[in-house]
C-alpha cells in the first residue's frame, strides 16, 4: 500500500497512502449537523456516523433543593479557613442531583461492503480535500481504477457519497446502518432505500431516524432485508439524510422529504451546491508561510509521515505544515458549527461513542470557548451563532439555578452544559464542579461578535443576556475581609492550593480568573448599554460594583496570583492557567497598556511550562496565544511546534488524550494572533511573528471594526497591509515608524500619538499601508 502521489506543493489536503488504522486516523466530514469519520477501507468501508443533537436521555431538573440553605454556611467556613469542612458541606448541598447532565452519543455506523481483497490493490490514496472539503479515496484493483468521493452538504442536509470506476459495470455495493444494539430497526423501503431507527434512552428522550438511499447508473438497485444492494453499475451515488425530535416533532415525514429532495438532484448539481456553499466561507483567507531556509521538504511525504518526520527531528518544522493546520482548524469549525445548529461540543460533532470522554458535552471552563476563538479573526463570524442560540438555551434554565442555589436574579451556569442547556453544577470533583463563572464567559462572546462586525440588530438581541449573567454578580458578589467584593463559593477551574499547615484545598472565595471575568462582563455591559441608550443606572452600578473588585496582584515568584492569597500550588505545572485570562483571552493585561502585569504574565507562563505544563493539547494552544499577546514570537512558535509534536494525532486532530477539538481551534486562533492582534486600543501586525516565517502572506483575517486585513513580509518585515472597511470610523494602528496609508491614488492624513496611528475610513473604501 505504500506508493507515493504525485503532488501539487500548493493543495490544502491531509492525505495518506493507507486505511486510517482506527479511529484516530479516520478523516472527519460535517455540515454542522450531519457528520462522519471515513476509513477508507476497502473491502468493509466503514463511516462512523454523527448527528449534533443525538443526545442521551431529556431535560431534568437537577438543582439542589438544599443549595440556598446551606450556602451561608460554606461562606462562613471559607471565610474562617475550615476548607475541608466547607468542601464536605458544598458536595452535598450544591452538587447538582443527580450529579451529571446528558451525554452525547454516535449515530451509528454506515458500512459499505466491496467485493475486493487487499491482496489485489494497489496505488492507493486517501485524502481530505480543505478547498472543496471533499474525501477521495483512490486505488486500482485487477487493474480497474476506483475512485470514491464524500462530503457532507450543508444546502442540502445530506452526506454524499459518490462511487466510481473506470471501467463499466465494475460498482457493486452492499450496505448497511448499524448502531450496535442501541437502534429500534432498520425497515427497507421502495426497494431502494433503508431507514434505521432509534431513540436515547427514555420514553421522553430524543428520537430520530436516518435514511440511506443509492441513485445508480446503470445495474440495478435492490434492498434484501437490512441491506441496501447495487450491482452492476457504472456509478453511484449513496445519499444519507437524518433527523431527529429535537428539529423535527414528524421526524420521519422530515427525514424522507431531506433524502427526496436532495435524491431528485444529480451528483453534479448536489457536489457544486456543496462547493458554493462551503467556499463562500473557506475561501475568504489564505495564509502563505515561507522560510528562506526551510522550505517544502515536507510536502512530498504524507500527512502521517510528516508528523512522525516532525516529531523525530526538531529541525524539520516546514512552515507549510503550519498553515495546513491553520487551515484545517477552519475547515472544521465551518463542519461543525453553522447556523441553526448547535455549537461545537468537546468533540465538535465527532464522536464514535454512547458513552464519551466527559460525556462530549459542552464544557465552559475553558474548552467551548475555545471552540470559538477563531471565529471572528479568521473571518467564519457566522460560524460564531450557534454558540449565541445556545447561550439564550440557557437562560431560562440559568435564571431557575441563580434562584433556588443562590437566592440571586440574573442567570448562571456552572462548568458544564448539554444540549438541553443545563445549568446546575456537573459531576462532584470539587475542583471544576462548583464555579459559578460559566454563563459569564460564554457572554463575553457576543460582545465579542459585535465589535467585529457592528451589527447593531445582533446587540439588541445580546445585551440582555449579558445583563442577566451581570446581575447575577450584583447579588452574589460577597465583602471579604478586605472589603473587596468576590465570589463565594467558588474555585480557579481544576486547580488545587496548599495552605500553611499543608491542608489541601480547592473551594475558595475569590480567585482570579473570576474578578478578571466579571471586570470584562461590567465593562462590556457599560459599552453596550451606552451604544444602546439603555439602563443608565445600571450601569453606573456595574461601575461602582467594578471598582471594589480584587485587581491583580503578584506573588513570590513574581507571577500572578491565582487566588487571593499567595498559596502554594499541588501542581505547578497544572493545565489550566485561568489566572492568566486577563492577558488571553480577555484584555486586562497588555504589553504596551500594562508592561508589569505582562511581565508578571510572563513569569507565570515561564513557571507553569517549567514544571511540565501544556502537557495537554488545549493547554499547549492556550499557551500559543498567551506568548503571542506577549509579542513573543519565538515562544509561540515553539509552543505551536510542541502542539503539532505531541498532541496531535495522525489526522491533525488535537489530543487531550482523548480527542479533543479545541485544540485545534486554540492553535488556530494561535497563528492568528502571531499575525494580527485588535484586543488592545489599536490593531497590530505581525506582533508575534517568528524567524521561522521570514516570508509570507496573509488575506482575509478580520479585526474589530470589521476590517478585512491583508498582510504581505519579506525578511521578518511588514511589507504591505490592505485593509477593507466595512464602516465609517476611525481605523487605529500601532507602528513604531511612520507608515504611509494610501486609498486609490490619494495619500491619507495620518494622526500619530505615541505609537498609535489614526486615520478617517470610509465604508466600502480600500487603504494600503506601507512603510
Amino acid at each position: 500500500m505504500n506508493t507515493k502521489l504525485e503532488t501539487d506543493k500548493d493543495k490544502l489536503r491531509i492525505w495518506y497512502k493507507n486505511p486510517a488504522a482506527s479511529w484516530n486516523e479516520a478523516l472527519p466530514i460535517g455540515n454542522g449537523r450531519l457528520g462522519g469519520m471515513i476509513y477508507g477501507y476497502i473491502k468493509r468501508e466503514q463511516i462512523q456516523l454523527n448527528q449534533d443533537s443525538i443526545w442521551y436521555g431529556d431535560p431534568i431538573e437537577r438543582n439542589n433543593p438544599d443549595a440556598f440553605k446551606h450556602l451561608e454556611m460554606v461562606r462562613s467556613l471559607l471565610a474562617e479557613g475550615r476548607i475541608r469542612e466547607a468542601e464536605e458541606l458544598a458536595v452535598m448541598a450544591l452538587s447538582g442531583i443527580p450529579e451529571s447532565q446528558r451525554p452525547y452519543q454516535t449515530m451509528g455506523d454506515l458500512f459499505l461492503n466491496f467485493q475486493f481483497n487487499d491482496a489485489d490493490m494497489t496505488d492507493y490514496t486517501r485524502e481530505l480535500d480543505l478547498e472543496r472539503a471533499v474525501v477521495t479515496v483512490r486505488f486500482k484493483h485487477k487493474g480497474v481504477q476506483y475512485q470514491r468521493e464524500y462530503f457532507s452538504s450543508e444546502p442540502d442536509q445530506v452526506m454524499v457519497i459518490r462511487l466510481t470506476a473506470d471501467q463499466p459495470k465494475a460498482v457493486h455495493v452492499k450496505a448497511m446502518l448499524r448502531r450496535s444494539r442501541f437502534m429500534d430497526e432498520v425497515k427497507a423501503e421502495n426497494g431502494r432505500s433503508i431507514t434505521m431507527f432509534a431513540s436515547c434512552g427514555s420514553e421522553k428522550g430524543i428520537k430520530f431516524c436516518t435514511t440511506l438511499g443509492a441513485v445508480n447508473e446503470g445495474g440495478y438497485v435492490q434492498t434484501i432485508g437490512e441491506n441496501l444492494v447495487v450491482n452492476d453499475a457504472d456509478a453511484v451515488t449513496l445519499i444519507l439524510s437524518a433527523a431527529t425530535t429535537f428539529y423535527d416533532e414528524d421526524y420521519t415525514a422530515a427525514c424522507r422529504q431531506t433524502y427526496s429532495q436532495a435524491a431528485a438532484q444529480n451528483y453534479s448539481q448536489l457536489i457544486a451546491r456543496h462547493l458554493a456553499d462551503y467556499q463562500s466561507l473557506f475561501n475568504r483567507v489564505t495564509l502563505n508561510l515561507r522560510s528562506e531556509a526551510f522550505s517544502g521538504k515536507l510536502q512530498s511525504l504524507d500527512t502521517a509521515e510528516q508528523l512522525d518526520r516532525l516529531k523525530e527531528n526538531d529541525a524539520l518544522d516546514d512552515p507549510w505544515l503550519a498553515s495546513l493546520y491553520f487551515q484545517y482548524g477552519r475547515y472544521l469549525l465551518i463542519a461543525c458549527s453553522r447556523p441553526g445548529s448547535l455549537p461545537a461540543n468537546l468533540q465538535g460533532i465527532w464522536n464514535k461513542d454512547m458513552l464519551p470522554s466527559w460525556d462530549s458535552k459542552y464544557t465552559i471552563n475553558i474548552n467551548t470557548e475555545m471552540n470559538y476563538w477563531p471565529a471572528e479573526s479568521c473571518n467564519l463570524s457566522e460560524c460564531h451563532l450557534p454558540l449565541f442560540d445556545h447561550l439564550e438555551r440557557m437562560i431560562e434554565n440559568g435564571r431557575r439555578t441563580a434562584s433556588m442555589m443562590y437566592g440571586c436574579r440574573g442567570f448562571v451556569a456552572h462548568h458544564n452544559t448539554d444540549i438541553w442547556g443545563d445549568t446546575a453544577p456537573q459531576d462532584l470533583s470539587i475542583s471544576s464542579t462548583y464555579w459559578p463563572m460559566g454563563a459569564a464567559w460564554l457572554a463575553l462572546h457576543l460582545w465579542e461578535h459585535y465589535t467585529y462586525t457592528l451589527d447593531a440588530n445582533f446587540l439588541e438581541r445580546a445585551y440582555p443576556v449579558m445583563k442577566e449573567a451581570a446581575l447575577f454578580f450584583l447579588d452574589f458578589l460577597i465583602e471579604d475581609q478586605k472589603g473587596r467584593l468576590v465570589t463565594s463559593p467558588s474555585v480557579s477551574p481544576e486547580n488545587t492550593y496548599i495552605l500553611e499547615s499543608g491542608e489541601q484545598g480547592r473551594l475558595c472565595m475569590g480567585p482570579s480568573m473570576d474578578s478578571q471575568i466579571i471586570e470584562m462582563l461590567f465593562k462590556q455591559c457599560i459599552a453596550a448599554a451606552g451604544i444602546l441608550r439603555l439602563d443608565d443606572d445600571l450601569s453606573s452600578e456595574l461601575s461602582k460594583v467594578m471598582g471594589r473588585l480584587p485587581k491583580p496582584q503578584t506573588g513570590q515568584y513574581g507571577q500572578i496570583l491565582e487566588w487571593s492569597e499567595d498559596y502554594e500550588e499541588a501542581e505547578p505545572g497544572h493545565r489550566h492557567i485561568s489566572h492568566l485570562f486577563g492577558l488571553h483571552p480577555g484584555n486586562l493585561f497588555t504589553v504596551r497598556r500594562t508592561p508589569e502585569l505582562a511581565q508578571a504574565a510572563r513569569k507565570t507562563l515561564e513557571r507553569r511550562l517549567a514544571h511540565g505544563g501544556g502537557h495537554t493539547g488545549w493547554s499547549r494552544a492556550w499557551i500559543i496565544n498567551m506568548w503571542a499577546r506577549l509579542h513573543d514570537g519565538a515562544k509561540a512558535y515553539e509552543n505551536l511546534m510542541a502542539l503539532l509534536r505531541k498532541s496531535t494525532q495522525n489526522n491533525l486532530l488535537d489530543s487531550h488524550p482523548p480527542f479533543q477539538i479545541d485544540g485545534n481551534f486554540g492553535g488556530t486562533a494561535g497563528i492568528t494572533e502571531m499575525l494580527l492582534q485588535c484586543h488592545d486600543e489599536a490593531m497590530e501586525f505581525l506582533p508575534a511573528l517568528p524567524e521561522q516565517w521570514d516570508k509570507g502572506s496573509v488575506k482575509g483575517l478580520k479585526a474589530k471594526g470589521g476590517f478585512t486585513v491583508d498582510i504581505e513580509w519579506q525578511g521578518g518585515l511588514m511589507k504591505q497591509v490592505t485593509l477593507h472597511a466595512a464602516f465609517d470610523q476611525i481605523c487605529a494602528f500601532y507602528a513604531d515608524q511612520n507608515i504611509k496609508v494610501s486609498c486609490d491614488t490619494t495619500t491619507m492624513k495620518v494622526e500619530k500619538q505615541d505609537t498609535i496611528c489614526r486615520f478617517a475610513a470610509q465604508a466600502g473604501k480600500t487603504y494600503v499601508l506601507t512603510n
